[in-house]
């Protein structure tokens, strides 16, 4: 062995040890979302804390930065694609962004998280954004630290959005948002005249076993492709989400309303599409660091907050409610809800997953009006981070674009500010991944449909397996070895362009109203 060798290999055992820490977090995070009791909140927090501040520590230690320097030579000499220069490559970005950041600000940062999610469920419950304001200045004062630490102490947004997507500006986030915001909101007006959506939506309304919801929504899982019988593991929580241990321990939540089925179902297949993406990274890319702290995956994890959106938004939505889809997979959910399914055809519940309505919940939203609920936040973010918008007067800005933007107001703050639990760890840059997300894998589809034009075919029978292997081949393989951009751009032949989604839209709704 190498003197070069010898080194790289004490990079990877470094890289190794932080990453354990991490996904030792993520383990309490995943049990204090799951099922610790409430009194155990600011403790955990805590401990989470103490774990980061080690985590980031050992990070920032100087012999990783000698190493690097020490292994330039070996990634400039290896291909660009090569797992030992991308490795090189990616925790170098990451390591000089960590050097900038103080060990005692992740750990107050850490420490404020812990409290805050405690104040936001207190909040939830009284439906008074008030409780948790006082939590969230917190917070947004740590945020504004952090991106000075930086260096973006005058476009804080910019930081934060580094820090999901790690080649994309605020200034191409704007142009994204201002080309859907052209053409969507007059789209949902037509859909709107034209019939009668609490009619379409009422077959996935009413009286659904919380026991079998549970049941069909992991059937559905199952059925795309992701493995919950030796690498993968579900849970209720508050907000459904996702979270990986490694490729052979993914986690996904989801939550149940008794009245509507579609909030478990499409909740289970989303999270499922996050899980494949995870499942689906080589196992010899692991241990390559997962910084939670941030949501900033490395190698061996999803490339960004966008990518990985992609996935779920593409399972959910491209494939999930599709007709396709429902002439496989309705049989199955008969079999669970006979009495609510009985004379129903695939037509049907393909119209009943597909009304498209301004409603108050984001997770919950058609895919016509979910993007209007993102611009919101993203805005409110970039107000109160730039000074022109206080921390306690989001809730009355909260409603006002909401009247603005969807023409409904929330009733109570449970279901309009209260309603995401991203404030109460990532304040700024939590948000755009979602539309990126939608964007991303409306081009991917398209790409993919190209190269296997009887792409859908095999989804009338349940096997997706063709899309699945093409993501394979595009995305998973690729783990976080390239920035989004230029994956997108390996995958797609382009980065953000909105054309295939806002296409797919109008095909999609055209049809499904008969708005021609």
């Amino acid at each position: 062995m190498t003197n070069e060798d010898k080194k790289m290999e004490q990079f990877r055992q470094k890289i190794a040890e932080i990453d354990d820490l991490h996904a030792t977090i993520s383990v309490m995070n995943w049990d204090m979302q799951t099922q610790m009791p409430k009194g155990g909140a600011e403790a955990r927090g805590d401990q989470m804390s103490t774990l980061r501040r080690i985590a980031h520590e050992k990070l920032v230690d100087p012999e990783i930065g000698s190493l690097l320097s020490d292994l330039e030579a070996r990634e400039q000499a290896l291909p660009y694609e090569h797992d030992d220069a991308s490795m090189i490559r990616v925790i170098r970005r990451l390591y000089d962004r960590a050097t900038r950041m103080s060990g005692d600000l992740v750990f107050r940062m850490s420490q404020a998280a812990g409290r805050a999610n405690t104040a936001w469920l207190e909040a939830r419950e009284a439906q008074d954004f008030a409780l948790f304001a006082p939590r969230l200045e917190d917070l947004v004062d740590l945020r504004r630290e952090q991106a000075a630490e930086l260096g973006h102490a005058d476009d804080p947004m910019n930081a934060f959005i580094a820090m999901k997507e790690s080649d994309i500006t605020v200034d191409a986030l704007e142009e994204m948002f201002a080309d859907l915001r052209a053409v969507l909101p007059g789209l949902a007006a037509k859909v709107a005249d034209a019939d009668d959506p609490d009619r379409r939506a009422s077959l996935l309304q009413g009286d659904f076993d919380p026991d079998k919801q549970l049941d069909l929504g992991m059937a559905a899982a199952r059925a795309i492709g992701f493995d919950l019988d030796h690498r993968g593991r579900y849970a209720l929580s508050v907000h459904p989400f996702s979270i990986t241990f490694s490729p052979d321990d993914v986690r996904i939540t989801t939550r149940i309303h008794r009245d509507y089925l579609g909030s478990c179902l499409f909740a289970c297949i989303h999270e499922a599409g996050h899980g494949l993406y995870m499942q689906g990274v080589p196992s010899d890319l692991r241990q390559t660091l997962l910084d939670s702290s941030t949501s900033r995956p490395e190698l061996g994890r999803p490339v960004s907050f966008g990518v990985h959106e992609s996935q779920s938004r593409l399972w959910e939505n491209t494939v999930g409610r599709s007709l396709e889809f429902w002439q496989f997979f309705l049989p199955i959910a008969r079999a669970f809800f006979p009495a609510q399914f009985a004379g129903v055809t695939p037509e049907d519940v393909y119209r009943a997953a597909n009304v498209a309505r301004p409603s108050l919940i984001r997770v919950e939203a058609d895919e016509l009006t979910y993007n209007l609920h993102v611009m919101i936040r993203f805005e409110l973010e970039k107000e109160v981070l730039e000074g022109g918008l206080q921390v306690r007067d989001l809730a009355e800005a909260w409603n006002e674009k909401m009247q603005e933007y969807l023409g409904i107001t929330p009733p109570h703050d449970t279901v309009g500010v209260l309603q995401d639990m991203h404030w109460t760890r990532d304040f700024g840059g939590g948000f755009q991944g979602y539309t990126l997300g939608d964007v991303f894998s409306a081009s991917l589809v398209a790409r993919a449909t190209e190269e296997n034009p009887g792409l859908r075919d095999g989804w009338k029978d349940g096997d997706f397996s063709v899309l699945r292997n093409w993501m394979q081949r595009n995305i998973y393989d690729h783990g976080s070895k390239f920035e989004p951009l230029e994956l997108m751009h390996r995958a797609t032949g382009s980065g953000i362009d909105t054309g295939p989604y806002l296409r797919y839209l109008e095909d999609k709704f055209t049809r499904l109203y008969d708005l021609s």
